[in-house]
């Protein structure tokens, strides 16, 4: 109680410190893709475009979230992108397009791939405005739209599933597919720091003197193994964290996650999907996958044994074998769950 009054009484001089920020920031990829999405600069990759680069198989070096330190550079399509089906990936919360280096070269084989820094993350924008799933999910049609794609199945990691589940309530007919990974969508999951953030005040104390602190320390929550937990992948997140306009964004999409409307609705999404979940994941717990396995009518979960919250590093060869079934398949599969 003592801590939470510290706060109220820091609050009044943390409001308004915590600053939004649009255009180029320091380090930029000088390879990096941008489109004008809903006045947001928005880096995105499409293996629909001529101009892209075969990839080396899943060899992408990973920062704390799991994101590759370099841009996955993927396979150049075998044949037109018209011929292929299109699959979006949607990163999850402090990520970026860079969480998927190991996906986007065994999903090139049989898709067009379109994958987006959300807004407020990577290197995309971090404009004043809504970060709720909604909205971020608006932002991804608003980018099909320009890309030409009409239908498209949607990947998704973490809180990346909330804004994949928004997409799907919002334009059901475009969706055709839906794959989750260690989902982030119910409002139980929220830990009490997001709760004490909604405040007014308060969250920008929270987020300015607490956010960029112990990184290393909540980077090993989510791996299993800890090998991952490297020196360079920590300095790659607080290199991420330094950025400008990161933490009034971070801040923005916290404020955004409010699951209570959103998780009554989940029974409608009518989609094949495909849940994928790591055993030992202490960040999403599997009791959730299981939850939302009998939430969403038409699912399937997959577990992943010695694993945490990123089975697309911890569990890459089993988790893209896994994806590429479901996504390739032309049947609706059984709903199942593995123990």
């Amino acid at each position: 109680m003592r801590g939470l009054l510290a706060l109220l009484l820091l609050a009044p001089l943390s409001v308004g410190c915590l600053s939004f920020h649009k255009g180029p920031m320091p380090g930029e990829p000088t390879t990096a893709r941008f489109a004008d999405v809903d006045g947001a600069r928005v880096r995105y990759i499409d293996t629909g475009e001529p101009d892209t680069a075969p990839a080396p198989e899943a060899k992408a070096k990973t920062d704390a979230n799991g994101d590759a330190t370099e841009s996955p550079k993927p396979a150049a399509p075998a044949t037109s992108s018209t011929s292929k089906p299109t699959v979006v990936l949607v990163h999850g919360f402090a990520s970026s397009i860079e969480a998927w280096a190991g996906v986007v070269p065994a999903l090139t084989r049989t898709h067009r791939v379109i994958a987006l820094d959300l807004k407020g993350f990577g290197w995309t924008d971090r404009p004043e405005g809504d970060y709720s799933p909604e909205a971020q999910a608006k932002l991804v049609w608003h980018l099909l739209d320009q890309r030409g794609v009409k239908t498209s199945a949607i990947v998704a990691h973490s809180w990346g599933s909330s804004v994949a589940l928004a997409a799907s309530l919002q334009a059901p007919e475009r969706v055709t597919r839906i794959a989750l990974y260690d989902a982030w969508v119910y409002e139980e999951q929220l830990p009490t720091f997001f709760h004490w953030a909604r405040a007014s005040g308060v969250g920008e104390a929270l987020f300015g003197l607490y956010y960029r602190e112990r990184a290393d320390e909540r980077i090993a929550l989510a791996f299993f193994d800890k090998k991952y937990v490297s020196e360079r992948l920590v300095e790659s997140v607080e290199e991420a964290l330094d950025r400008p306009g990161t933490l009034a964004a971070a801040l923005a999409a916290v404020r955004g996650q409010d699951y209570t409307d959103a998780q009554r609705r989940y029974g409608k999404v009518d989609k094949p999907t495909l849940l994928m979940w790591g055993r030992e994941d202490i960040v999403t717990p599997l009791k959730y996958g299981e939850r939302l396995t009998r939430d969403l009518p038409q699912s399937k979960l997959v577990v992943y044994p010695h694993c945490g919250h990123f089975p697309m590093i911890e569990a890459l060869a089993a988790s893209n074998r896994d994806l590429v079934q479901f996504l390739t398949a032309g049947a609706q599969e059984p709903r199942e769950s593995t123990p």
